[in-house]
């Protein structure tokens, strides 16, 4: 029988051997900054006080529950109704069998010969949430190390950015071409590779967005898998396939079961997968998503979420209501409008001779570099913020997301096509008296 320590000494949870080594590179990091998506509106806000009365237009952001219809009523009456009958107590930190069901066989109908049961799904508050907790268990179950990097584009989604770096991931940007949508190859997957190994570093996970925030590039279905193929060929630890924007297409949206049976049953070891409410539900502070991963990921995330962040019932449960109800029907009030609003603003920017990448999902990047030159201007910055303040249009500078889309603005077309073409109508308006 071992012996205890005195109970008048201090003593270690762990053991020595399992003790985390002590380092100081935690007093040498940068200073995450906040993220600048939420302050953008303070500068319309100068135009609404200026121009009392005056249409003013939002296309900066991603949020269907702000700028368009959101989750439908009798979806969130059910989702109350859930909650009445299920009570307050605690759920599980993966969120509740029931919830893993639906999202197992109502949404994505897992097929058993891919190996995907309820039990490889998980809840999450939201995206955020499930990408930070994805991150953990790439480091941990990727090489073991902190320091290791995430690969992401060229020009990513601002989070992408900090959301590794504060849980002890790298962040490389890979090799893309600006004419190419900085889309990532399979060339610059190994290049990432062997630029990470001149430091010691190994990437531990990559993430593909697609649609992608923020240039709203899509790749076909080949595609992605090829450099999902490419980066666990080349020794990335994990891919993570962040469909959060899939839905909102005219297409068909992507089917996990013909994607996952082109990978070996080893290789699907190694993937993550990211959806849920916020884009295609306008379900934003619903922060309602799910994880669809390895058992060996899921079972790291649900222990470590038992000490952390749970899942609150309400967001999953409209999850619920909504997967139940058949989400193409569910999700029409933010679908079809954002859908039309595309063929909207790809036929202004046709006809006005914009460069521009247009795919699907909610977002445009629009190429201003004309109208930067014309004021002296270095990036975009300077531009949003007179856009917004002096005509009443915000949109997001593609300087905040890297320096590579210093050129470039984010407009979310995620509004009714007639505000869609008020707001085109705007920037155009704003820019043109650049020239002036």
């Amino acid at each position: 029988m071992s012996s205890l320590a005195s109970s008048d000494q201090p003593v270690y949870v762990l053991p020595e051997e399992k003790l985390i080594p002590p380092s100081d590179h935690l007093s040498k990091m940068a200073e995450i900054p906040a993220s600048r998506m939420f302050i953008i509106k303070k500068s319309l806000k100068t135009y609404q006080e200026n121009f009392p009365g005056k249409p003013f237009y939002d296309a900066s952001q991603g949020d269907g529950g702000a700028s368009l219809p959101g989750t439908p009523p009798e979806i969130l009456e059910r989702a109350a109704q859930l909650q009445i009958t299920h009570g307050t107590g605690y759920d599980s930190p993966f969120g509740t069998a029931a919830f893993r069901k639906v999202v197992a066989v109502n949404y994505w109908g897992f097929a058993p010969d891919t190996g995907l049961a309820p039990a490889n799904v998980i809840a999450t508050v939201g995206g955020r949430d499930g990408l930070v907790k994805s991150y953990e268990a790439m480091l941990a179950l990727g090489h073991g190390r902190q320091g290791d990097a995430l690969l992401v584009s060229r020009v990513p989604w601002i989070s992408y950015n900090w959301g590794p770096y504060g849980v002890g991931a790298n962040v490389i940007l890979a090799p893309g071409r600006e004419e190419e949508g900085w889309t990532y190859s399979e060339e610059g997957i190994q290049a990432s590779v062997d630029f990470a190994a001149k430091s010691g570093r190994k990437i531990a996970g990559m993430v593909i967005t697609n649609p992608d925030n923020p240039t709203g590039q899509t790749i076909s279905t080949e595609k992605q898998i090829s450099l999902g193929k490419a980066a666990l060929k080349a020794g990335v630890a994990f891919v993570l396939y962040d469909w959060i924007y899939h839905q909102v297409t005219d297409e068909e949206p992507m089917d996990i079961n013909a994607f996952v049976r082109e990978f070996s049953p080893e290789e699907r070891e190694r993937l993550i997968f990211l959806d849920g409410l916020t884009k295609s539900l306008g379900g934003s502070n619903l922060r309602s998503a799910h994880l669809v991963a390895p058992e060996k990921v899921a079972k790291f995330i649900t222990a470590r979420a038992s000490h952390n962040i749970i899942p609150p019932f309400y967001g999953t449960a409209v999850a619920m209501a909504a997967y139940e109800m058949g989400y193409k029907q569910a999700s029409r009030s933010i679908v079809e409008p954002t859908n039309a609003s595309r063929k909207v603003l790809q036929s202004f920017l046709q006809e006005n001779n914009f460069k521009y990448i247009l795919g699907k999902g909610y977002y445009a990047f629009i190429h201003v570099r004309e109208w930067l030159k014309a004021k002296g201007w270095e990036d975009t910055e300077a531009l949003g913020q007179y856009l917004a303040e002096e005509h009443g249009i915000a949109t997001v500078p593609g300087a905040f997301f890297s320096k590579y889309g210093r050129e470039w603005l984010r407009f979310s077309y995620a509004t009714p096509p007639e505000r869609t073409q008020g707001a085109a109508e705007r920037l155009l308006e704003g820019l043109q008296a650049l020239l002036k």
